[in-house]
């Protein structure tokens, strides 16, 4: 979200279509057609569109900055779509696909710190920057192919696997140079100014995102989540709220123009933050999945991404990934089956035949075989799970030779069905717009975030409040509660 230009001109040019736009810029149609091609599979790998009147909510203010981007025919060539993620983020791609994720929304505080978010997008697309990054991609691309091909051999759930990771080094190639960043950002100003925002929105919803990088920097170590790469697409820079600020200020309209507090935050009301029960939840170390039935939990100091298809967990001394789903045969054949696709190509190597055992109460059957790698000799094993006679879960698992499943023994005997009951009390944590009473101070209604620790600088940051803020009765503040779950489409 940025790009550099001379701030003497930001006055004069924040009023008018940016210079890159005097003349109408049309999409390139092969980016666009590349752009519908990709958007179903993109859409669904990062946890599914929202839908309803939030979702038009958002894309009718991305049609509101976007007419003032010079694109032609901004109302038909640009999409935008709200997506149903726990990661913080907002991302375009050339065709004129704009994406922010529900969890950058629960961050905001107004309308216009959306349209800023969607009007830098915007600037990313007008700019023609994703091609001037095509040489990155290449370079991620190659880097990351034998992640790909891994997954490729893997067949199954592993050419899902291969996609997802070649979706991310896509989405990665959109991480912007400074320069890029710091243009997007100067453009997304015009486009909100034009269309009648107070540009400190973006310095706002800057400052937003420092805060919660800050504090998820505290509470790290207690989440075991990792950032999924796609989400990287744009490394906040120190310089750029205070680089808002100023060209803001030099527009003379700081200050001025629309807010919308009142309705944004109702479009708030309700919405899930964090995990959606639906896609699995990460709770620490523990990763559960209600409608599947599915708990486990990982070693201490590895850490989870939870993807449409799999759960890849990291750790200093291997990587494992959960998958599975509806499968016929034997656990033998399954598990000879996933070894054949992984170690395709890399000659005659001996794998055991499957032991058998039993897992909390599940037919279960695992083996390893020795592999050598680029980085050196690897131990890959697979644990199989009889879930029902329709289903067979499994954790493939990656670790020095000589170690078997190594650190990982302990989260394959975690391994387990959770009951009715357990599935039942699992529910979505959900921003509820609160009225601060006469009565209300930080500590009462920070005591209401539905966490167990952190509460109040969570909900200070939510707010953009400090320790010394004073409450009005009759103002609004978010919080974050638990709520329940949508009803399944």
């Amino acid at each position: 979200m940025h790009k550099s230009i001379v701030l003497l001109f930001a006055a004069a040019l924040a009023l008018t279509p940016a210079a890159a736009q005097q003349q109408v810029r049309y999409l390139d149609p092969q980016d666009v057609a590349e752009a519908q091609r990709e958007n179903v599979q993109l859409v669904a790998e990062l946890g599914g569109a929202e839908t309803g009147p939030r979702a038009a909510y958002a894309a009718n203010v991305g049609r509101r900055v976007a007419a003032f981007s010079g694109i032609a025919q901004p109302g038909q060539a640009l999409h935008f779509t709200t997506l149903n993620s726990a990661v913080e983020n907002a991302f375009s791609v050339p065709g004129g696909y704009v994406y922010v994720t529900r969890q950058l929304m629960s961050l905001m505080d107004d309308e216009s710190q959306l349209a800023f978010a969607l009007g830098h997008e915007v600037g990313h697309v007008a700019g023609n920057h994703a091609h001037q990054r095509e040489e990155v991609e290449r370079e991620l691309t190659w880097r990351a192919l034998p992640e790909i091909l891994l997954g490729q051999m893997m067949g199954g759930f592993g050419n899902r696997m291969a996609l997802e990771r070649a979706l991310a080094v896509k989405l990665q190639a959109l991480s912007f140079s400074r320069e890029q960043e710091y243009e997007a950002d100067t453009l997304g100003l015009r486009y909100m100014i034009a269309a009648g925002y107070d540009p400190a929105g973006a310095a706002q919803l800057l400052g937003a995102l420092s805060r919660e990088t800050a504090l998820q920097g505290r509470v790290q170590g207690r989440k075991n989540r990792s950032i999924p790469e796609w989400a990287l697409t744009h490394p906040l820079s120190e310089n750029r709220m205070q680089r808002a600020i100023e060209e803001a200020r030099q527009t003379g309209r700081l200050g001025r123009g629309l807010h919308n507090r009142e309705t944004f935050l109702g479009q708030l009301e309700g919405m899930y933050v964090d995990d959606d029960p639906a896609q699995g939840m990460i709770d620490g170390p523990v990763f559960t999945h209600p409608d599947l039935r599915i708990q486990f939990q990982v070693p201490t100091g590895y850490l989870m991404s939870n993807g449409t298809y799999a759960v890849s967990v990291s750790g200093s001394a291997g990587k494992a990934q959960f998958s599975g789903g509806r499968a016929n045969g034997s656990l033998d054949d399954y598990i000879m089956k996933v070894f054949q696709q992984i170690i395709r190509g890399q000659g005659q190597i001996a794998i055991a035949r499957p032991e058998r055992t039993t897992i909390n109460g599940m037919p279960a059957a695992f083996s390893t075989a020795r592999v050598n790698s680029n980085s050196g000799v690897v131990d890959v094993s697979v644990v199989a799970y009889q879930w029902d006679q329709q289903h067979i879960y499994h954790f493939a698992m990656l670790t020095q030779g000589g170690t078997g499943m190594g650190p990982f023994r302990q989260m394959v005997n975690s391994l387990r069905k959770i009951t009715p009951a357990e599935a039942a009390a699992i529910r979505p944590r959900i921003i509820h717009v609160a009225t601060v009473g006469a009565g209300d101070t930080l500590q009462s209604l920070a005591s209401k975030m539905a966490y167990r620790n952190f509460q109040m600088d969570r909900f200070l940051t939510l707010n953009n409040l400090t320790a010394n803020s004073r409450l009005v009765p009759g103002q609004k503040v978010k919080l974050v509660v638990y709520g329940t779950r949508r009803a399944a489409p």
